[in-house]
Parts: C-alpha cells; structure tokens; sequence
C-alpha cells in the first residue's frame, strides 16, 4: 500500500474518530477523551491535510468549530462569526505563530490571558439593555439561551453606557468549589457525577428551566468585543479596559507584552499559578493587539490569524499508594478509593482519589504500597493512569466480600462491575437513600436538601424516610441557618408531598433497577400500593418494559420486613397509596410508541406524558409490535429499523393533528 493510500485511509479514519468526540463533547457533555488528546487527533488531521490537499473534504472537522444547535432552543445566526483558535503545543509553535504576525505586521505587540475552560457565549445590548444571549454553536448559528443566562449575577443586565449596539462574546464556567459541591450531592444522590466543571457548566447552561440553571452558580468571564456601535476602540487591550469600565467582569489579569519573549514568561507565569485559580484554564491565549493588525491578518475558514491558543499538557506524578478505603453508596455499590502520599499536583495537595471498582485494580495490577503515576482528568480529578513498581511481597488488592460499614454479605450481579451490599438498613445507605427519596423526580419536598438532611440524621431525628412526616417545627428549627420560617416552609412541602402519585413513591423507594419510567408502569399496572406489594414476579414480568431481573428487584425488595414495615407507616401517615392517572380518553389505547430524535416542541417526558394521558404507551425500543416511530430532528438507528420493519412513522406536525 503506498504512503498516499494510507494516509487517505487514516485521514477517514480520523475525521470518523474526531466527529465521534465531537458530539460526546459539544452535544451530550460527556467527553470520552482529554482535551489534549482530542486536539492531538484533531493536529494529525491537519499535517495530512496540509500533505496530501487532494484529501481535504467540505466536510472536514478541520473546517469546522465544533457542535450545533439541538432542537431544544431556538437557533440564533451570529452576525459575526464565533471562530475557534488555532492550537499550539510548544514553544516552537508560539515562534511559529509570531513568524507568521511578522509577516504581514512589522513589531507586533501581544496580550496575554487565560483561557478559560467553560462554554462561549455571545451577549447583545441595545441601548444598554441585554436583549439576547446565545451559545456558540458551530460558530455560524447557536442556541438562544437568553432566559438562563440572566441567572447569572455577573452578566450585567443593563450597561451603564446606552450604546446603540454591544455585542461581547464570553466563557461561561463553573467555579471549582460549586463544582466539588455539585459533584459530591449527585454521588450522593446515586446521579452520574458530571466528569469535569466545563461539562457542568455546558450541562447547566442548557437546562430547560432557567430555575435549574440559577442553582448551579455559573459564572462569566468577557474576553471580547463582537461588534460595537457609538465607540471607537483601536486595541485588544483597550476593548478589555472599556468593558471593566461599562460593568463586565473581563478574563483576568490580561497582559500586554512587547515581545514574543515576553509573551511567553506570561503563558509560563500562568500555567505555574492555574492550580492555584477557582476556576479551570486548559491553555493561554496570545493575541495580537492592534485591530488594524489584525485585519491584515485576517482569519482562515475556522480560526483568525492573529490568535493562538497555547495548550497545557497534563501534569503526571508519581506517588506511592499507601492504603484502600472503601466506601458505600447509595445503591449499596462498594467504591474503592485511593490513599496516596501527599503530592503536589496542577497547584494543589493529591492524597485521594477513586480506583472505581474491581476490573479497574486488577487491569492496572493495583497493589498496597505501589509507585504509581496520577494526573487530574480535567486539571481537578485525580486519577491513576499507571502502576510503576510494586513494593516487595505486594499482593494484589481485592474488594472485601462483607460491607464494610454493617458487615452485610456483598454479590456482584452477572454483567456489573460493581460489588454491592445487600442489606437495605446498612447505615451508609441511609442518608443517599433519604436524599433520593425527597428529590425532584421522586416525593419532590422541596428544601430537603442534602444539608438538611445530613443534619437531621446527625442529629438522630431521622432514620427512616417515614421520620420526614413526622418532624416537628422546633427539630428543624434547632439546625443551624434555619429558623422557624424555614422549618414551615419544610413542613408545609412534605405535607403537599402526601397528595403525590403513587409512581413518585415507588420510585422514592429507591427499588434497584427501577426508574421513573418503571414506577409510572407499576402504579397503572396494578392501581395500589398493596397490589404493588403483593405482585409476583411473573405478573410484574408480563408489564411491556419489564424483565425479570427488574421484576425480581420488586419483589426482592417486597419481600424484606423492613421494606414492608416503611411502607405501611408511610400509609398510617397519610401518604397517598393509589394511582392518580388521569386519561383524557383512549385513543391511544393499545397503540405503542417509540420516540426518536430531536423533538422541537416537547421533550421526552412531555410527549410521554401526552401519549400516556391517551391511554398510550412510551417504550424504549422499535419492534413490529410499535404503533408508532415519533422522529424528530436527527433521528438515527430507530428510524431506519422502523423503515426496514414497515413500522408507520409520523413527524411532530402529524403527532399535534393526532392529539388535538
């Protein structure tokens, strides 16, 4: 094979990889690889590109910024385009860069700042009033986001000079001690933690309800200037000063740097300090200052030409394990986590960190006492990438086989990586299990939130989810920051809790394998909480959506005293033990649908909702029995079996005509 032919055989193969990573990174927030690595792959694309130009397609990733608008906010097209920057790895590249600037600039000046790791937006002021916020996109169209953003304090809703026009483009991110807090209530809650505060910040940005968003305690920094009517500005650096001036919070501590030396003390002054920062940076940024220059140099079809962005590798160090401490959650899952010795890593103290389950210490070969390499995934989470030597007569760890904190007997189900404790009073389970049942999707009491359950149980006067209904005001009242309107607001919101649909309380429950979706089942199955109760497997098993490992969960979990014995004082306390499901008609009666796809006007729930109010049903996957393939925008593998199988398949202008 010649050297033409494999280099088109990488090239797809690459631009396969990169587009794979771009979706999980720009459209799901769930990143599968470092940055770092990600621009690594995104660079050889570039050199083979720049070889072989007969290679190079329209469709490139090369081409393009990355990501685009999901169908769940309106599309909003940037008049000036929201370009990326141009990446460099080493201080060669920053030489080269400045090569290129002299060129067509003769004595350059530069500025210095930051970059800061979150998600870009666009601000729009007319006559000093914000009247529109939206994300980046693919540079081109975005997403209108504007409700959201005004929920964060630092985004000035009002500048205090009316200019005609301002449109400012910034970084939209999570600090780092609102991310640790995050992180560790949704472990607690038995969520997927996000991996990394970029995502966390991605995720809460695009939250359907703004009231979300503004729980999350985003930030904003402005590092430049769209477009401007009723101002001239001649520079970088002073565009930057100006908006201090009109009230934007701008990316800190920007420099201006004679030469390209000077430059490059500053990149390495900031990458000394960034563990140090509250907020992540995966890189600096070096721009030319003067706006004339910068015309001169224009921009390429995805990045301008006077801008680089300086890239940071992961810090590594080695350090020795020193003990395995093993941790319970929620679920009863047992999660081994690392004692290291102290190391300075990214600019702070690691002395932990998680070593996820069984089949992640036996790959890695993982002994008490082990040098072992570490780095923070995303410059915060700690991590082991390797084993460098083991210490003498090391045995390799195994996970006890008894829990560690009520030293109940531990399984490992057939297919699950995780070790699992079996005994549901296990004293570790209980603050998650507390925690879970008062959230949002489950008996939804609002203000019962993890602080003030932790309180509760520290203070002995919960034990059991049954003990929330039977709080009195001068308990609640007694924790710290509560006061007395605090405590009725709490108890007014578990009284209003009582009145729920009986699904919400079976899945509060916190039953293994059983979420939203399979609780609502069970409740219009058989009606009652009794006949819930009482339900064999085989009967729960026939449910469309079921299985028998998630009928046996049910009825494993019926079959303990103590699950009983809550149940039935829930009931003594008022709790609502029947199905409220309310069918407008049955039009949908016996009908089945399957969503697929970017849905514009609902979500999924929302059209689930709609279906199930006609006597319909939601399942998860295309068979010949569907009635119905729902595709929105973007449909994939569903649409095509739905295709291949004759399954009728409507849009959402069909689905509206059929609801009406």
């Amino acid at each position: 094979m010649t050297d033409f032919e494999l280099m088109k055989n990488r090239a797809e193969e690459l631009r396969s990889i990169i587009e794979y990573h771009n979706k999980k990174y720009y459209e799901n927030d769930e990143p599968e690889i470092e940055d770092f690595e990600y621009d690594r792959l995104l660079h050889e694309l570039i050199a083979i590109e720049e070889k072989y130009p007969e290679l190079l397609t329209a469709d490139s990733p090369t081409h393009r910024v990355g990501g685009k608008a999901d169908g769940q906010f309106t599309p909003v097209e940037h008049l000036v385009p929201m370009e990326s920057l141009q990446d460099g790895f080493s201080f060669d590249d920053v030489h080269a860069f400045d090569s290129r600037v002299k060129g067509a600039v003769s004595e350059p000046t530069y500025v210095v700042e930051p970059k800061i790791d979150g998600l870009s937006v666009s601000l729009e002021y007319e006559n000093g009033m914000l009247v529109r916020a939206s994300t980046r996109g693919d540079g081109k169209v975005g997403e209108d986001v504007t409700a959201n953003i005004r929920t964060i304090r630092n985004v000035p809703l009002k500048i205090n000079t009316p200019l005609p026009v301002l449109e400012v483009r910034g970084e939209v991110y999570m600090p780092r001690e609102v991310f640790i807090e995050l992180t560790a209530e949704q472990e607690l809650n038995g969520e997927k933690p996000f991996k990394n505060p970029r995502n966390a910040a991605a995720g809460s940005l695009r939250q359907k309800n703004p009231q979300i968003t503004a729980k999350r305690k985003l930030d904003i920094f402005v590092f430049n200037i769209q477009r401007i009517e009723g101002k001239e500005l001649n520079s970088h650096k002073g565009s930057l000063d100006y908006l201090k001036e009109l009230g934007f919070t701008t990316v800190p501590f920007y420099k201006k740097c004679e030469s390209i030396e000077k430059a490059i003390d500053e990149i390495n002054r900031i990458g000394e300090s960034r563990g140090t920062l509250p907020f992540d940076i995966d890189g600096a940024v070096i721009k030319v200052d003067d706006f004339s220059s910068r015309e001169l140099l224009g921009s390429t079809a995805k990045f301008p030409k006077w801008a680089l962005a300086f890239k940071y590798p992961p810090e590594e160090k080695e350090t020795t394990l020193l003990d395995i401490e093993i941790g319970v959650g929620r679920t009863g899952v047992l999660t081994p986590t690392g004692i290291f010795e102290p190391t300075l890593l990214a600019g702070t103290t690691v002395s932990r960190a998680t070593l996820h389950n069984q089949d992640f210490i036996d790959e890695k070969g993982i002994c008490i006492g082990d040098r072992v390499i570490i780095r923070k995934a995303g410059d915060i989470i700690p991590e082991v990438l390797s084993v460098v030597s083991h210490s003498e007569n090391a045995v390799p760890y195994k996970i006890p086989d008894i829990c560690p904190s009520c030293g109940g007997k531990v399984t490992r189900e057939k297919d699950e990586a995780a070790l699992r404790c079996c005994n549901p009073d296990c004293p570790s389970q209980l603050l998650r299990n507390l925690i879970h049942f008062c959230s949002r999707d489950a008996m939804d009491i609002e203000g019962m939130g993890t602080a003030v359950l932790e309180a509760l149980v520290n203070e002995g006067l919960i034990r059991t989810a049954a003990d929330i209904y039977t709080l009195k005001k001068e308990d609640i009242a007694s924790i710290e920051r509560m006061g007395e309107k605090s405590a009725q607001n709490l108890l007014d919101a578990a009284e209003k809790s009582k009145s729920n649909d009986l699904s919400k309380l079976i899945f509060a429950l916190g039953i293994r394998h059983i979420g939203q979706k399979t609780a609502s089942l069970l409740s219009e199955k058989f009606g009652t909480m009794e006949k819930v109760m009482n339900a064999t497997t085989e009967e729960i098993e026939a449910i469309e959506g079921f299985g028998r490992i998630m009928a046996e969960s049910v009825t494993d979990f019926f079959s303990h005293e103590e699950s009983r014995e809550l149940v039935n004082r829930l009931c003594e306390l008022g709790l609502n033990m029947e199905s409220q499901k309310e069918i407008k008609d049955t039009r949908f009666e016996g009908k089945t649908f399957v969503l697929t796809g970017t849905l514009s006007k609902y979500t999924r729930s929302e059209a689930t909702a709609i279906i199930e109010s006609f006597g319909g049903k939601a399942s998860g996957s295309v068979s010949k029995k569907t009635s119905y393939v729902l595709a929105g925008e973007d449909a994939g593998s569903k649409l095509k079996k739905a295709n291949d199988l004759g399954v009728t398949v409507i849009s959402e202008e069909m689905f509206g005509e059929m609801i009406k």
